[in-house]
């Protein structure tokens, strides 16, 4: 049963987030149950649908306590069974997250071939992606739930049954945390990650070039004008990519760059830093008129960050406000985009026997 109200119980600290109606999300997808889940934990409350396992809102305070929520959604699940705007507000993408490009790939002698629905590439897994089907509900806590799913041999063209378990837990610390793994009866290219759209004035609250940003990351992975990587690491130093100290979004986002220009602003996918294995720090964020911060840790070797630049207005979110350009971010991680063509990136294949993990965590604070 959905754990799901329309009203949060009383706070001692602040004032009780306005919830998403259950009622707006009970439906059937594909002939599979899809509910609203909501989970607390913290200063933290988010509500969450197995269609695509979306984060549909997550209401975090400001330093007087006063609660917004952070990331972008719609109202109803009508909005997102039926791409109403942007598509994939909130989702997990993949089986593989970013762009193969021309929508093919080999494995051994065999090609694949997969929906060409970006520019003539395959984005986030193509017109059936990860987003797009209904998640079984394995396990529901006060803070925590676990997800399943048996992406078949041969939807969109990619091989292999993939059998993913995500779990989206939030912490007393005030962490969103996601954890994957996934398994495969055929070798197969995985890449999965989460596409929450972050802005944390509140959703349609303003732009994001004013916030601060911090990636640690010493080198970006080049694209060309459909945004699929040229394959060269490209060192960010003396280059608007360069995020090691903290400065805002806006500071070069416009600046004279061909890089620049073929994202229309920031998409592109960043090298992290790193000494070993292991989770590490990835980037931080922070508002200064409400004092949110937000840090990013992974154990993944790349971070896409998207500074919101084809959404143009037209779309509304879940409190009847503009979806606008540049007043979102998401920031995905990952393995690198197109790596089936690039032998010396980070290898996403995954063959029967091996297990794929990936964590994923978004910490808030404010200061």
């Amino acid at each position: 049963m959905a754990l799901t109200s329309l009203l949060l119980a009383s706070c001692d600290k602040c004032d009780a987030p306005i919830l998403i109606p259950e009622t707006n999300f009970q439906t059937t997808v594909d002939g599979k149950s899809v509910d609203l889940y909501t989970l607390r934990s913290g200063d933290i409350t988010m509500q969450v649908t197995n269609f695509g396992a979306r984060v549909v809102a997550l209401w975090t305070p400001d330093r007087e306590g006063k609660y917004d929520d952070i990331v972008l959604g719609y109202n109803h699940i009508d909005r997102y069974v039926n791409n109403s705007g942007e598509r994939f507000l909130g989702a997990v993408v993949g089986p593989y997250a970013n762009r193969i490009a021309n929508g093919t790939y080999s494995i051994g002698e065999e090609a694949y071939h997969f929906p060409q629905n970006n520019n003539g590439q395959t984005l986030h897994g193509g017109l059936k992606g990860l987003d797009m089907v209904v998640w079984d509900v394995k396990e529901v806590t006060e803070n925590s739930i676990v997800f399943f799913y048996l992406r078949p041999h041969g939807q969109d063209g990619m091989p292999g049954n993939l059998a993913i378990t995500m779990t989206y837990t939030l912490t007393p610390e005030n962490e969103f945390k996601v954890d994957y793994k996934a398994t495969t009866d055929q070798s197969t290219h995985v890449n999965i990650s989460h596409h929450s759209f972050f802005n944390l004035k509140g959703e349609g609250n303003g732009t994001i070039e004013d916030l601060v940003m911090v990636i640690n990351a010493s080198a970006i992975t080049p694209v060309n004008e459909v945004l699929i990587p040229s394959g060269e690491i490209a060192d960010v130093t003396g280059t608007p990519f360069d995020f090691r100290m903290p400065h805002t979004i806006g500071e070069r986002i416009n600046a004279e760059n061909e890089q620049l220009t073929f994202g229309r602003g920031y998409d592109h996918n960043w090298v992290i830093d790193r000494a070993g294995d292991g989770v590490v720090f990835a980037a931080m964020v922070y508002e200064a008129q409400s004092g949110r911060m937000m840090s990013v840790y992974t154990d993944q070797p790349g971070m896409q960050f998207y500074s919101g630049n084809f959404f143009d207005g037209s779309s509304k979110g879940k409190y009847g406000k503009a979806l606008r350009f540049r007043e979102s971010i998401a920031l995905e991680t990952q393995k690198f985009p197109d790596t089936p063509h690039h032998d010396h990136f980070p290898s996403t294949l995954l063959n029967p026997g091996e297990t794929y993990t990936h964590v994923c965590i978004y910490k808030f604070e404010v200061k």
